[in-house]
């Protein structure tokens, strides 16, 4: 089993920055692939992005490609999620969480293991 544990939201401006990281405990974090989703209040949880067990392959909500970008650092532990050019749609709780499928999933139910989620504001 995995632990996982969100830092780096707050409050920014239209048009600004985040950088959201996930520090990982348990078992071998290099065997999970990881995700981030996001719960707007009101919407279902969606997936965000994923990047697979080495790094080496990654996969984007359409609405989010070309503004974020996943990274993984196995040795650390850790995967993080730079947000650019943040919008105030993506106003929203973030959550990590951890697959034991071999590629990346959009989909709820291939990730078992989440973190509490950390909260995102983007005032316009």
């Amino acid at each position: 089993q995995v632990q996982l544990v969100e830092s780096g939201g707050g409050l920014v401006q239209a048009g600004g920055s985040l950088r959201l990281s996930c520090a990982a405990s348990g078992r071998t974090f290099s065997s999970y692939v990881m995700g981030w989703f996001r719960q707007a209040p009101g919407n279902e949880r969606e997936f965000v992005a994923g990047i697979n067990r080495s790094g080496g392959s990654t996969r984007y909500a359409e609405s989010v490609k070309g503004r974020f970008t996943i990274s993984r650092d196995n040795d650390k532990n850790t995967v993080s999620l730079q947000m650019n050019s943040l919008k105030a749609e993506d106003t929203a709780s973030y959550y990590c969480a951890a697959s034991n499928r071999a590629i990346v999933f959009t989909s709820l139910d291939s990730y078992p293991y989440w973190g509490q989620g950390t909260q995102v504001t983007v005032s316009s």
